[in-house]
């Protein structure tokens, strides 16, 4: 440990006797080059586990959301000229909460060990006697430039590289980086943290002897929604790289390899890789949508346009509990997989569970919901074609609903549809409907995201709900212009008529009303979109 961190340590703890403390544990976990995703299983289970969280200004806030809700998260970014914390401190920040039995996770861009500083903080960890794990990660030399579509190596292309920074210690008495001599050493050359010095850099390649006709390129926020690329020749690359305002955190790299992007940009080889798309469901459902956006390389954002607040009646809900209990309903319909959970989450509250549904028939509307059964230990009797409610009313009467003596349970949302318990009762059916909560616009959305969708930041639009498209709109403030440049995507015909209400137009819909059938929509949308863009 440097005597800076020494003295810093010896501040905060006073005379304790650092020895006597009990050991922790710190993980230097590398986070990749940006997007969330890219984190090692390894590095994720360890900031699963965290007490303490000690992240750069480039974390994800995705990442920092999968620490504990208690964890304490301290902000150590470091931007050229602008330092949270120096880096003694943060050695020694690291080293104070090791020795109060604390499991510490250092959250890093990129790998620990690739211009990250974490071979320092592991020696100073290492003299203070605190264990410490280093977790890889993907660093963005690599990563970053693959999410382009630029490979360090290629078949007979390239096949060496190396990796320098652009910015060195000032205090050192000369660079420790030889460009000239480094210039036609190897294939591939990158540049990390260089975005200030592009010009300065090309020129010392070229009097290296590297040809000024190379290939170059330079990515800005690599793997991340905000990714741009720029691409030119050696010796108009910072030229270029002016021209279209990139600035950093940026990637110079320079060799052949770059003239490969237009092949190998990911856009022109996934339709949805490179689309930030807007994901309104509620955090707890969105996961699913999210994965799979991800996995295709797309960019999700969550903005939750959902909060639910409980809106049951105890009274009404005892006495439809108790009417279930004696199997005076013939069917439970449910609506939703959220009506599902509340619905059962309040029965278990009040002793029952699965078996008081034996003597009723279970509807469900949709896949989804049925899957939400499925995880409570129940399995639908009925699951209309289409999840819409003339296509339920019209397979509870082909089921004998109108017939049987008994009623009708729906628990559902606040202000929901009323074509379910409109079109039965012209039936003869009784309905008891049974309100559980309120899907309601959050009451504070996150900020970043938000300004996102403001500012215009936005590729695809998903709705899977009537309730995203009236409380996206209402957490706007009404001002839907930012949404009109945007592809909407709707799960389905009622979706998409609230899509129209609020004065938008959905572009996409779904055939199968599900979270997979608007993923197919999506892929099928995009994926035509090029072809007839080539086609052109």
């Amino acid at each position: 440990m440097d005597k800076g961190s020494e003295r810093l340590l010896a501040r905060r703890r006073g005379d304790q006797d650092v020895t006597k403390a009990p050991n922790g544990h710190v993980w230097l976990v590398g986070a990749g080059p940006g997007d969330p995703g890219l984190i090692t299983v390894a590095g994720l289970h360890a900031l699963r586990r965290a007490d303490v969280v000690v992240h750069d200004r480039l974390a994800s806030p995705e990442l920092l959301a999968e620490a504990p809700p208690d964890a304490l998260l301290v902000d150590a970014g470091k931007a050229a000229g602008d330092h949270t914390l120096s880096q003694e401190e943060i050695c020694a920040l690291l080293v104070e909460h090791g020795l109060a039995g604390r499991r510490v996770v250092r959250l890093k861009g990129g790998d620990p060990y690739v211009f990250g500083r974490g071979g320092e903080e592991a020696m100073s960890l290492a003299a203070a006697g605190v264990p410490c794990t280093v977790v890889p990660g993907i660093t963005s030399a690599i990563g970053g430039l693959s999410r382009a579509g630029i490979p360090v190596t290629h078949r007979g292309v390239a096949t060496s590289f190396a990796v320098v920074t652009g910015h060195e210690d000032p205090t050192k008495p000369a660079s420790g980086v030889d460009l000239e001599q480094l210039a036609c050493s190897v294939d591939t050359i990158v540049v990390l943290m260089g975005a200030s010095r592009l010009q300065e850099i090309a020129r010392a390649l070229i009097a290296g002897g590297r040809p000024p006709s190379t290939p170059a390129a330079v990515v800005q926020w690599a793997a991340t929604p905000d990714q741009r690329t720029v691409t030119a020749t050696l010796d108009g690359i910072a030229a270029a790289a002016n021209e279209a305002g990139l600035g950093a955190p940026a990637l110079f790299v320079v060799g052949d390899v770059a003239g490969l992007q237009p092949q190998l940009d990911p856009r022109s080889l996934a339709p949805l890789a490179g689309l930030r798309v807007l994901v309104t469901r509620t955090r707890q459902q969105a996961s699913t949508l999210v994965s799979a956006l991800r996995a295709e390389g797309a960019y999700p954002i969550e903005l939750p346009a959902i909060q639910l607040e409980e809106r049951v009646d105890d009274a009404e809900l005892d006495r439809t509990l108790g009417q279930l209990r004696e199997g005076c309903y013939a069917w439970v319909v449910f609506t939703s997989a959220n009506a599902v959970d509340r619905y059962i989450d309040l029965l278990a509250k009040r002793g029952a569970d699965a078996r008081v549904f034996a003597p009723t028939r279970v509807c469900a509307v949709g896949p989804a919901t049925a899957d939400a059964l499925r995880r409570r230990g129940l399995i639908a009797d009925l699951v209309p074609p289409s999840a819409v409610g003339e296509s339920v009313v019209e397979a509870l009467l082909d089921a004998g609903a109108a017939s049987s003596s008994g009623s009708v349970l729906l628990p559902r949302a606040e202000g929901a549809r009323e074509t379910i318990p409109e079109e039965l009762a012209k039936r003869g059916v009784h309905v008891d409907e049974l309100t559980l909560y309120l899907a309601a616009p959050p009451s504070s959305p996150p900020a970043a995201q938000l300004e996102r969708v403001r500012g215009g930041g936005i590729d695809v639009v998903t709705f899977t709900s009537s309730s995203t498209v009236r409380n996206l709109v209402e957490v706007l403030g009404g001002d839907i212009e930012p949404l009109r440049a945007a592809t909407i995507a709707s799960i389905g015909p009622q979706t998409s008529d609230a899509v129209r209400a609020a004065g938008l137009v959905p572009d996409i819909e779904a055939q199968e009303h599900t979270v997979h059938g608007l993923l197919d929509a999506l892929r099928e949308h995009f994926w035509r979109a090029r072809i007839e863009g080539e086609a052109r």
